[in-house]
């Protein structure tokens, strides 16, 4: 009976939502654009909020009804549940946010072939297989995250850091990938200001989970109690725990995915992905550029040459703020210079590796050799 009433519930909220989203000051019954949250909701700082952003951005500018459904739960049955209380108020393109949808867009995409999906971070394959399987009417956007990585970590050197932290939460591809750029980008700042052999010291660290939790803060703060200047805190929700720890500690963080400057005045920089910016370009080659098979049935990586990753280099609400003032030594030119680099291809960060352990745990000796880090003396902590 509780789940009857909830999911009643949840239909009244939708069909309210959907209703004071529509457009023309007609009323109506259904939004054509629906985004699905994952755990979060669309003021998380975070994947739902950026990718929401980017559906109002353009749906209010072109007058398209949109709307978003947070479901009951996290599983693939509740995203599920919502994907279809969305096409019953009419849907007819829905953005998934995160890779947690990768098993529930995949069955979706066969239960409604006349509804498009736009699956941001993940590739829809089956539960009982990772073996990717998109249809004609999924378009699957991942980012390059080792080229934002790579940026955090040169800035962070550049400006005048030698132990560094990374926090990771699961060792998924995104996650990994970085890490993996997070430590390159170090590498190549050592390198280019002529530093000696192992003069960066990194403390690697997977959490297991993308949670806030006391565990996580005091593993930040136990790195930070050791010497580390800025901690990378790539899981999710384990920032907030890192900022936490550092506002304690009087250290710093660089956050991700979205700008995280707002969250906490210990935030130098976050390595983020062009949530916004990826979410309208498909949407427009739905509506306005007549392109789907662009994106359609693929997967497509939106990096530095299509403005999928960056540092953020804006403050909102303040056009003369300088993005880069919590920098000591860091400027806007050199970020501009380097971010060059990884548009013209000059630098081309590696995004995978071998690693032995199916947990996807590296060794120092696997991430060393397959990165080629000589500048860098990495600890792992599983």
């Amino acid at each position: 009976m509780k789940r009857v009433l909830a999911l009643a519930l949840a239909i009244m909220l939708v069909a309210a939502s959907l209703t004071g989203c529509s457009s023309g000051g007609e009323e109506s019954t259904g939004a054509e654009i629906a985004l699905i949250t994952d755990k979060g909701n669309i003021d998380d700082k975070s994947f739902n909020q950026g990718s929401w952003e980017g559906v109002v951005e353009f749906a209010e500018r072109e007058g398209i009804s949109h709307t978003y459904i947070k479901p009951e739960d996290v599983s693939d049955a509740y995203y599920l549940q919502a994907i279809d209380l969305a096409v019953e108020g009419g849907a007819k393109v829905i953005v998934t946010p995160g890779f947690l949808f990768e098993v529930a867009v995949h069955e979706a995409q066969y239960k409604y072939p006349d509804v498009k999906f736009i699956l941001l971070d993940g590739t829809p394959h089956p539960a009982d297989s990772f073996e990717p399987d998109i249809q004609e009417n999924v378009a699957s956007i991942l980012y390059a995250e080792e080229e934002s990585g790579y940026l955090a970590g040169y800035a962070a050197v550049m400006d005048g850091m030698r132990n560094l932290g990374f926090m990771g939460g699961m060792a998924v591809p995104a996650v990994q990938a970085f890490g993996y750029g997070f430590l390159q980008g170090a590498e190549d700042a050592a390198e280019e200001l002529g530093l000696p052999d192992g003069s960066i010291n990194v403390i690697y660290h997977y959490t297991g989970d993308f949670d806030e939790n006391d565990t996580n803060k005091a593993t930040a703060r136990t790195m930070y109690q050791e010497g580390v200047e800025v901690i990378f805190a790539c899981g999710g929700s384990v920032g907030k725990s890192v900022m936490s720890a550092a506002a304690e500690a009087g250290a710093k963080v660089i956050g991700v995915d979205v700008d995280q400057r707002y969250d906490s005045e210990t935030v130098i920089t976050s390595a983020t992905k062009g949530l916004s910016a990826s979410v309208i370009q498909v949407l427009e080659s739905i509506y306005k550029t007549d392109s789907w098979d662009q994106y359609g049935g693929k997967v497509t990586y939106f990096n530095a040459e299509n403005d999928g990753v960056a540092l953020p280099t804006e403050v909102i609400g303040d056009p003369d703020a300088d993005a880069f003032d919590r920098f000591e030594n860091f400027t806007m030119e050199q970020y501009e210079e380097v971010y060059q680099r990884l548009v013209d291809g000059t630098v081309d960060p590696i995004r995978t590796i071998e690693v032995s352990d199916p947990t996807g745990y590296a060794t120092v000796e696997e991430i060393t050799t397959a990165l080629n880090l000589t500048k860098l003396n990495v600890t792992t902590r599983y």
